[in-house]
Order: C-alpha cells, then sequence, then structure tokens
C-alpha cells in the first residue's frame, strides 16, 4: 500500500501512518457532506453539523499523530477560540451576519500568513530543511503563495468588513490608474515569487518574503475598496474562495492533506458560486478578481433620481385591504429588509394573509443582500417555510398571473432598466418582472436615494404601483394592524 508521507516525515525517511491519511480522508468526506447539507435551507442545520464533525476529526487526528510542544497551551487556545466563537455566535444579529462572514475570512487569511512566516523563520520544525540545511524551492513556492493569498485575502476582508458594517463608506473609492497598479503589483508578487524560491541564505529571502507580504496586503486593499456596496455579495463568496486557496497552499507547505482537502473544497465551491453570481448579474468573473468591477470612473453609484416624476403614495391601510382581496402575492425581499429587521413582521403579515385564503410566495434574487444566501438566512431565522421560498428562474414567470408584488427593500433587483436602457450600468442582469403583476406596493424610506446602482427604476412610477414610504418593519406592522 502507498504511504502518504509529509514534508516532516521525508526528511527521515518515515512514511505517514495510513491510519492517519484514512482518518483525514473522512474528514474530507464530512466536509463534502457539510457543502451538500449547506446548499440547501432545509439541510442547512446537517450540513453544519457534518462541517463540526469533519473539523473535529481533523484537529483531533493532527494533535494525536504530531510531537505536540506543550498540549496545555494548545487546548487553553482552543478553549478560548471556541468561548469567543460561541458568544459572537450567540449574540450576533442575522442582520449582521455578511460583516461576521467578512471578519472570519479576514482571520483565515491572517492565519495563512502567520503560518508562512512561523515555516520560514523555522522550518525544521516543519521539516522543511533540505540535505544542505537549507529550504527546498517548491516548498518556498507554496510558503510565498500561502503568504501572499493570505494576505490579500486578510486586507481585502477588513475592507470588505469595514463598507458592510458602515464603518467605511459603501461607495466606490476609484484611484486614477487603478487596473495598472493591480496589475503591477500582482507582477510583482508573482516575480518576487519566484526570486524567493531561488534565492539562498535568510540575507537574500528575508528582503523577498518581507516585499512579498507587503505588497500581497496592499494589493487586497486596492482590490477591494473600488468595490460598491451593491457588489458585496460577491466579493464576500470571492474572499471566501480566496480563504479556501490559501488554506490549501499552507497544507502543502505543512504536508497536511486534511487542510488540502479542506482548502481545495472551499476555494473550489467559492469560486464556483461567485461565477454563477457573476452571471446573475450579468459581470465578468474575472473583473471581480481584478476588482472594481461595475464601478467606473464618473459613474454614479447611490446618486439621486435623474428628475421629479408623479408617483402614487399609499398607505398601510391601502395596502392591507387590496392584499385582503388578492389571490396570489409574491413578496421580494431585499437589503432594506435586513437593515429594518422586519423579516419576523413580514412572516406575521404572510401568516395572516394565508389563513385569509390568499397564496404567498417569497423570491430571492442571487445577489440580493450582502452576502449570497442573505434573504435565505433572515426568511428561516423569522421561520418562513423552505417550499414559499424560491428563486428567481423559478419563479419569475409567475409575476403575470400575481395579483400582488410585495416588494421591500430591493431595488435594482426589480429595475426594469436591466432589460430596456443599454447604457444602463445594471443592463443584461437578470431581475424580476414585477412590473407584469396586477399590483406593486414598494416600501422604501422615501423617494430621494435610488439604490446602490445609481440608477432611477421605472417601477417607481408605474400606473399600478404604489408607494408605501416608510421605515419597512414599521410599514409591516402596521399592515399587519390593519389585516386584523
Amino acid at each position: 500500500m502507498t504511504m502518504w508521507a509529509t514534508p516532516a516525515h521525508a526528511a527521515t525517511g518515515e512514511a505517514v501512518n495510513p491510519w492517519v491519511a484514512l482518518a483525514y480522508l473522512v474528514a474530507g468526506v464530512f466536509f463534502i457532506l457539510a457543502l451538500r447539507g449547506l446548499s440547501s435551507p432545509s439541510t442547512s442545520r446537517t450540513g453544519n453539523r457534518f462541517g463540526m464533525a469533519g473539523m473535529l476529526i481533523a484537529v483531533a487526528t493532527t494533535l494525536v499523530t504530531h510531537d505536540i510542544a506543550n498540549i496545555v497551551e494548545i487546548a487553553i487556545a482552543i478553549a478560548i477560540g471556541g468561548l469567543i466563537g460561541f458568544l459572537i455566535a450567540r449574540r450576533i444579529a442575522m442582520t449582521a451576519m455578511p460583516e461576521l462572514v467578512a471578519a472570519f475570512h479576514s482571520l483565515v487569511g491572517l492565519a495563512a500568513v502567520l503560518v508562512g512566516w512561523a515555516a520560514y523563520l523555522n522550518p525544521g520544525a516543519f521539516g522543511l530543511l533540505t540535505t544542505d540545511g537549507g529550504i527546498g524551492a517548491v516548498s518556498k513556492v507554496e510558503m510565498g503563495l500561502g503568504i501572499a493569498i493570505g494576505a490579500i485575502t486578510f486586507s481585502g476582508s477588513v475592507i470588505a468588513f469595514a463598507k458592510l458594517s458602515g464603518r467605511m463608506s459603501g461607495s466606490p473609492i476609484l484611484l486614477p490608474a487603478r487596473h495598472v497598479i493591480n496589475l503591477g503589483t500582482l507582477a510583482a508578487i508573482v516575480v518576487l515569487t519566484a526570486l524567493f524560491a531561488m534565492a539562498t541564505g535568510p540575507a537574500e529571502t528575508l528582503p523577498l518574503i518581507v516585499a512579498l507580504t507587503v505588497l500581497a496586503f496592499l494589493i487586497g486593499f486596492l482590490l477591494i475598496i473600488p468595490i460598491g456596496g451593491a457588489d458585496m455579495p460577491v466579493v464576500v463568496s470571492m474572499l471566501n474562495s480566496y480563504s479556501g486557496w490559501a488554506a490549501a497552499a499552507m497544507g502543502f507547505t505543512l504536508g497536511n492533506s486534511a487542510m488540502i482537502i479542506t482548502g481545495a473544497l472551499v476555494g473550489s465551491s467559492g469560486a464556483i458560486l461567485s461565477y454563477i453570481m457573476c452571471r446573475a448579474m450579468n459581470c465578468s468573473f474575472l473583473s471581480v478578481i481584478a476588482g472594481g468591477f461595475g464601478a467606473e470612473d464618473g459613474g454614479a453609484a447611490g446618486g439621486e433620481p435623474r428628475e421629479q416624476r408623479p408617483y402614487k403614495q399609499g398607505s398601510a391601510a391601502d395596502a392591507a385591504f387590496m392584499l385582503e382581496q388578492a389571490e396570489k402575492v409574491i413578496i421580494i425581499p431585499g437589503y432594506g429588509m435586513a437593515v429594518a429587521q422586519a423579516q419576523h413582521a413580514l412572516r406575521e403579515m404572510t401568516d395572516i394573509l394565508e389563513e385569509k385564503g390568499v397564496e404567498v410566495k417569497f423570491a430571492i434574487h442571487p445577489v440580493a443582500g450582502r452576502m449570497p444566501g442573505h434573504m435565505n438566512v433572515l426568511l428561516a431565522e423569522a421561520s418562513v417555510d423552505y417550499d414559499k421560498v424560491f428563486e428567481l428562474e423559478d419563479i419569475n414567470s409567475e409575476f403575470a398571473q400575481a395579483d400582488v408584488a410585495f416588494i421591500i427593500g430591493a431595488n435594482d433587483v426589480v429595475n426594469p432598466a436591466a432589460k430596456t436602457d443599454k447604457s444602463s450600468p445594471i443592463y443584461g442582469m437578470p431581475v424580476f418582472d414585477v412590473d407584469k403583476a396586477r399590483q406593486v406596493f414598494f416600501i422604501k424610506r422615501s423617494m430621494g436615494g435610488v439604490g446602490y446602482a445609481g440608477v432611477d427604476n421605472d417601477v417607481f412610477y408605474m400606473d399600478q404601483t404604489m408607494m408605501l414610504l416608510s421605515d419597512a418593519k414599521k410599514m409591516v406592522e402596521e399592515i399587519v394592524k390593519a389585516l386584523d
């Protein structure tokens, strides 16, 4: 039977115990099952349990099969980290989940950087020393890639966290000649990695790895700051992919097959999800990697309506009366629902309408909210039945038969300019056909804003549209009272 060898074992000619390889393989299977479970809200809890089981097996196997300098210190660190994670999970609001995910991605990236530097400073402890007492070229390439991808993930995730949490403006920050700067910086990182692999001795390698790390941290900032808040779902997904590749690169450095498998799973699944979301937004996948997609110099972002146009404004009582008379209602939630935390009131409104014999469905756009699945998570928190929630391609044809399209906090994903205006920045992005519904209710705070894309929305001014200008939660609660 062929044994799997890590660099540490290869240095001494010792082969890995096959039971270790088997344990890591089992952990990898659990991680695959976790991803499978997380693909649907109805199986997401089971998927989380599979992921926890896989991580437990991987960590336990590593601790049991390696010489640990101080197991007590490691146990204390695990306990502290577990406690922090437990407290954050209990206290964090579901509406703050996007910035929490971005923060966790930054920690993964930083861990990769620290592991890479630890391997560089003490290669003997990682089994990376060759017969001449140096670090092999292949090991240095793996080390450089892990540090570079980890640093990009860390700094990019910090910017994403700042934008999502409101600590930084969600508008794009466009630097002059940013594409030239980005390409030049990435090219410099590639060159530095090659030079680092060929260099020998600390005097030559230290300046190279320092420069590599600094430039990688810098390019992470440069790639994310030009991206506006409306594009954050793709950014979060892409950073998730980066964190996976960083872990995989460190897995090669450490000779740990579990890290390689897990990192590859996370990296590839994140990249696939990013590609799917790019198609949903009619954006180029390559432009996401380059940074600043959907943001052109001089372009509008979060601007004002182009002109004052007449619109109809209604009240909660008006909406309640017409909802009661409807046979079919389709609700389209967006980030405004998340900000107002209106999902529970919306569920209550849904229950009352169904008791009155109204069919209610939810329509979720692939890029609604600030991260993949944001709306699904919020609706699941409010105990909305999974079988009432539909993706765009599954429900878009039903708007023609709907009595009411109820839009709460969404904007660009229902904008018909994506289908009709070739000059629009959202042209080509699939949107909901709410204009085909007999009646449209549109909840938004005021008529002043036009969404992150900076595009006025003709749905506001349609004959069948009634604008409900208020905080989303307050308006839905008033509708609920009027329905009782």
